[in-house]
């Protein structure tokens, strides 16, 4: 089978060649457009699911050998979640590659965290069932990268941190506040602002409201770190 040429460039940013292009094209698929004749990638998302959350487990069992179970959850979390799943996504332009209908495309579908979240996890079953485990788990791995690394940073909840902090000092839940909506409907940037009782603020933007409190809530919780030491 024969593929295009944008999917030969996305073969390169991928660091896999397919032996097998129909998984790749059906991957790269979504529900929008599929048929009794061109599957879609929902199956493949299930199964990708699995292999990066086996790829995500037995990497921090190996990484951290006295960590506890419930240090090594949240750890696996953070690397598992949609966000992280999307931001990958972005890292190789898998959204250029999808094969889209065309209410899909345009909504904005291309640039959507679920939608390349769940493509994202549909590529990864692919390159398993194309090469097995071992090459599927090295290509994750390469793809995290850093993520890997700085993963304890990134499984602390900001939002749920700063509201432990506030509740240590007898303080009401921080107050999130939508300041600005931009942007078109299928690709709005919110600017929610984080307020505490006792008058301290930050604000952050984002594609989407809880990505803009989590960046928020982190965003004042650096600065009441570096004004408290």
């Amino acid at each position: 089978m024969k593929i295009s040429a944008d999917l030969k460039a996305f073969q390169a940013r991928l660091g896999h060649e397919f032996k097998n292009a129909e998984l790749l094209t059906r991957a790269t698929t979504h529900s929008s457009l599929s048929s009794a004749t061109r599957p879609d990638n929902q199956r493949l998302e299930f199964l990708g699911d699995r292999v990066l959350g086996l790829t995500m487990s037995e990497a921090l069992f190996q990484a951290d050998k006295s960590a506890a179970e419930g240090q090594l959850a949240p750890r696996f979390n953070a690397l598992v979640r949609k966000e992280t799943c999307a931001d990958v996504a972005r890292q190789i332009n898998l959204g250029d590659v999808l094969k889209l209908g065309r209410s899909e495309m345009l909504s904005g579908g291309r640039r959507k965290e679920a939608l390349l979240a769940d493509a994202m996890e549909a590529i990864i079953a692919a390159v398993y069932l194309d090469a097995g485990f071992e090459t599927a788990r090295d290509m994750v791995l390469r793809l995290w990268g850093e993520r890997i690394e700085g993963v304890e940073d990134d499984a602390r909840d900001p939002k749920s941190a700063l509201q432990e902090w506030a509740q240590a000092r007898k303080q009401n839940p921080p107050r999130y506040e939508t300041v600005e909506r931009t942007g078109p409907d299928h690709a709005p940037v919110f600017t929610i602002k984080v307020v505490l009782e006792s008058g301290e603020s930050e604000q952050a933007k984002a594609a989407s409201k809880r990505n803009a409190e989590q960046s928020a809530a982190k965003a004042l919780l650096n600065k009441l770190e570096a004004e408290n030491g």
